[in-house]
């Protein structure tokens, strides 16, 4: 059973000034995350962390998507979610290909291409990508805060109205799992298996996890891979982690989805249908 890190603090009794918001609590009334009432503004990702720092809690953006399916509509499980220290990266992501990948049928489609360099149906799986050769080139906290600063300046966007949101974790990769997100219940019931795979994206790939919706979730990439080879490497995690990511979205390949979401690229998003 998981513990979270440290209780959500009540703000007012902390000294944290937040505009106004919400505490959703879990099964058990304890409050899982603040998070505000209105849309968030471009200042708020960087005054926030800042704040929320000495308290150990630390932002996330949360939208409703096109469901309008806020927080308090989460079906939120802490008590059901593991510790993902207690998982090894790249055993999750192995499981996860054979169930996907190894299994897959060829007539049917389903799984990757088997064009091209990229693993196809029946491929064992290839093991963790490699740390990109380039260092990076900012903070991965500044690049958080930038892509973060995009999504709430760009109110026509579909994640227009965002929202910030606090949450009692020690590291970013640990968001999902401290408040039980069940939004990739379809693929993996305990969400601590993922934010294994996320800390070791952290740790490789300088990664933040920016935003969740009730099965989405956009994580910012401070390191990401510079060449065709890294890229493909990675996607075959990226593709073990959130099959419906190529499956069931364009481009439905694996070298291409590379190729355009994966090589160069600041921000990494997955949804689980």
């Amino acid at each position: 059973m998981a513990t979270l890190p440290n209780p959500l603090p009540d703000p007012a009794a902390s000294g944290l000034v937040l505009p106004p918001g919400s505490l959703v609590d879990g099964p058990w009334h304890e409050p899982l995350l603040w998070y505000a009432d209105g849309p968030a503004a471009p200042r708020d990702w960087p005054d926030l962390r800042a704040a929320g720092r000495r308290l150990g809690l630390l932002p996330v953006l949360v939208t409703g998507g096109s469901r309008d399916q806020w927080p308090e509509d989460w079906d939120l499980c802490p008590d059901d979610t593991s510790y993902p220290g207690d998982h090894d990266a790249e055993e999750v992501l192995a499981e996860y290909w054979a169930d996907h990948v190894d299994h897959a049928d060829d007539e049917t489609g389903d799984g990757p291409s088997a064009d091209g360099d990229a693993p196809g149906p029946g491929s064992c799986w290839p093991g963790l990508a490699p740390v990109p050769a380039r260092e990076a080139a900012e903070d991965a906290d500044t690049v958080a805060a930038g892509l973060a600063g995009v999504i709430a300046a760009d109110a026509d966007a579909w994640l227009g109205g965002a929202r910030m949101a606090l949450v009692p974790a020690r590291r970013s990769a640990d968001i999902p799992a401290a408040i039980g997100w069940s939004g990739p219940m379809n693929h993996e019931n305990d969400v601590a298996r993922l934010c294994a795979v996320l800390r070791s994206w952290e740790d490789r790939f300088d990664a933040r996890v920016v935003v969740l919706g009730f099965d989405t979730m956009i994580v910012s990439v401070g390191r990401p891979p510079a060449t065709i080879e890294e890229a493909r490497a990675l996607a075959a995690e990226h593709y073990a982690f959130c099959p419906d990511n190529i499956d069931q979205s364009p481009p439905y390949d694996l070298d291409a989805y590379a190729e355009k979401a994966v090589l160069n690229q600041e921000a990494w998003s997955f949804w689980w249908d």
